[in-house]
């Protein structure tokens, strides 16, 4: 669907760059910004790939155990069954974890592995478990501390001060998270089991 809204926007563009007379800054648009985007991610790829490291070396140095025993106790009542010592458990933990940080492009591998480790554990085939479910909309509507990605694109545009939108991103994250989950977990409100 995506595919063919983005298609009738080129398409449209055109002729209503020309009724408008707006033709020659749709062909600056249309030659520099693929440029920007290049820019850009080159730009954004430094500090996907520092913390992209660190969330790894935090694993191998043990970090992503403690960060399951500080989570255990709350996120056992979300994902209930999971082993908490098991593979499952700590990838959430650290996509959790990547997330708090704003670090969106470091938690996608985690969060993989996570629903990858949680249909082993589970024994999932082809339908996602209650777990995958609830993890997918904490991994989406997540708490953001520090929002990284977005702090380093209001610095690079010229933002004086690029984390003076915290109180907005930690009220609208929370707000998100809480309104999310507690859509996802209406449908199994009355499920004894685990």
């Amino acid at each position: 669907m995506l595919k063919y809204l983005i298609g009738f926007m080129i398409i449209i563009s055109i002729p209503c760059a020309v009724i408008t007379g707006n033709t020659a800054a749709l062909t600056e648009a249309v030659l520099n910004e693929p440029v920007n985007a290049v820019e850009l991610l080159i730009y954004l790829c430094g500090g996907m790939c520092f913390w992209g490291g660190v969330m790894r070396i935090a694993e191998k140095a043990g970090v992503t155990s403690a960060l399951a025993k500080a989570f255990s106790p709350l996120l056992s009542r979300l994902f209930k069954g999971l082993d908490t010592n098991g593979k499952a458990f700590h990838a959430i933990c650290m996509n959790i974890s990547a997330n708090m940080l704003g670090l969106g492009n470091a938690a996608t591998p985690l969060g993989i592995e996570a629903v990858t480790a949680m249909k082993e554990e589970e024994g999932c085939t082809d339908t996602a478990s209650r777990n995958m479910i609830i993890f997918t909309v904490m991994n989406t509507a997540s708490i953001t501390l520090i929002p990284s990605t977005a702090a380093s694109l209001r610095l690079k545009f010229g933002s004086s001060s690029p984390l003076d939108i915290l109180p907005a991103v930690w009220i609208t994250s929370a707000a998100a998270l809480i309104a999310s989950l507690t859509a996802a977990s209406i449908p199994y409100l009355g499920d004894k089991e685990k």
